[in-house]
């Protein structure tokens, strides 16, 4: 019995869900320590499902030509909130499955309220809720005005009762959150480990297949920002959307990292205030500063999230190093770029900084990861170090090389249009870049600078 129990013994990753027969303090497929801890692996024999015994099973329907499948089953319905649908495609989809991962704290709960208060204007919605209680959820409907009788509330973390309440409610959107705390009897594993994440979220997508049910689950992420659980989570649903956004800041952004149903380019935007989260179908003019005059060190330029632009505006600023090695701080913009472009400024545009030390941040705590960036903190700096400052209505977009050539970027139509429709009248692009149509912003001057040199001789005016 000894030698049994030890051959179903196993180890298992708690994060990823990696498994190996012999213990090991790191693991081997997500590099995380501590995080592998010992199971026990299903006795031979007791495969679940139709397929342990390889016999033919009698399918629930017939296969039909593609020609005579309905499409219209499978529409999008929109959820009320416009800056959600345009990320899921139109809507939510019939039977559709859908994994909203996101930070503590940033207003996931907030978001799928509101979405079920609206769609509970066309049918029945179940909100079960596993972290909090009733009465808890009910206070924050009260005061984002989210109520309606046709939302039902339920707080459990057995998937039985929730079953139960799917069968008496006979809902049209099922939300639960989040997926971590629903626990299935009979399975091995806390709420939230990898046996039973996959166990659950594996019921509830053949529940929503069965009953055509649109479902919506809430997931937990780690430290580095990914989701929680096995990575096979993410295959089994059909959807995949990250919440996210700084915590000191109003701004929330949605985007889709998977969609069976719509496309992944696409974000929407939300400010989180007292009331719950507004939507910003037009949020450019959170991340640019309102100063009356010109200041030194600053510089506009236009990011794309997905397929939509955004003015944003960079700040550096360059003073003496109070302290050796001199200082490198940044904010919203990636260090190891903007560490690049001071080298860049140095050796090829002849900028000199030296041992000064060097502050770069962002407007409004929008996060610029894009290489387009590069020429608007080149300009910024540049602009810091001789104290001019950049004339009003300028922008900047392009990416920096190593050689001190400005490099295209993509989008450059959609970057400029909207630059002209927020008032911007000159542009500094890369050479070769696509010009705006004829006549339909004819103030807009667009600048092609080769290299830094050109870049900051179009922006300030002098070498």
């Amino acid at each position: 019995m000894g030698k049994s129990a030890a051959a179903a013994a196993y180890y298992q990753c708690s994060e990823c869900g990696w498994q190996t027969m012999k213990w090991a303090g790191r693991c081997g497929e997500c590099q995380q320590w501590g995080t592998v801890t010992e199971g026990r692996a299903p006795a031979a024999g007791r495969l679940r499902g139709p397929a342990r015994n390889g016999r033919p099973v009698l399918p629930a329907t017939p296969a039909v030509p593609i020609a005579d499948v309905d499409p219209a089953v499978a529409r999008a319905r929109p959820t009320g909130l416009g800056e959600l649908d345009r990320v899921l495609g139109g809507g939510l989809v019939p039977g559709a499955v859908v994994l909203l991962a996101g930070e503590p704290g940033v207003g996931k709960s907030t978001l799928l309220l509101e979405a079920g208060a609206l769609a509970a204007a066309n049918g029945p919605v179940l909100y079960v809720t596993g972290e909090e209680s009733a009465a808890q959820v009910r206070l924050r409907a009260d005061r984002i005005g989210a109520l309606s009788q046709q939302l039902f509330l339920a707080a459990e973390t057995d998937f039985g009762a929730l079953l139960e309440h799917v069968g008496q409610v006979n809902p049209g959107l099922l939300i639960v959150d989040s997926v971590q705390t629903i626990l299935v009897a009979g399975v091995e594993g806390a709420p939230g480990g990898v046996t039973q994440v996959r166990e659950v979220t594996g019921a509830l997508t053949a529940l929503a297949k069965q009953r055509t049910l649109t479902t919506v689950l809430v997931g937990h992420v780690t430290k580095d920002g990914s989701i929680a659980g096995p990575r096979s989570l993410e295959h089994l649903v059909d959807v995949v959307l990250h919440f996210d956004g700084d915590r000191h800041a109003q701004l929330r952004m949605v985007r889709a990292l998977k969609n069976r149903f719509g496309p992944t380019d696409e974000i929407g935007c939300f400010e989180l205030g007292e009331f719950g989260l507004a939507e910003l179908p037009d949020p450019s003019g959170l991340f640019l500063s309102r100063l009356s005059n010109p200041v030194p060190g600053t510089c506009v330029t236009v990011t794309l999230e997905g397929r939509r632009p955004l003015l944003a505006e960079v700040q550096t600023l360059v003073c003496e190093a109070a302290a050796e090695p001199p200082r490198r701080v940044t904010s919203g913009l990636d260090s190891s770029r903007v560490g690049m472009v001071v080298a860049v400024l140095q050796r090829r545009a002849g900028v000199t900084i030296g041992k000064r030390d060097i502050y770069a941040a962002t407007v409004g705590g929008v996060r610029l990861t894009e290489p387009s960036v590069d020429l608007a903190i080149a300009l910024a700096l540049a602009s810091a170090v001789s104290d001019l400052s950049l004339p009003p209505g300028i922008i900047a977009v392009g990416e920096v090389g190593l050689a001190g050539e400005i490099r295209r970027v993509t989008g450059v139509q959609r970057r400029l249009a909207e630059a002209a429709r927020m008032g911007f009248r000159h542009a500094i692009v890369p050479p070769g870049s696509p010009r705006l149509p004829p006549g339909e912003f004819p103030g807009m001057k667009v600048t092609e600078a080769a290299d830094m040199a050109q870049a900051i001789s179009a922006a300030l005016g002098a070498p």
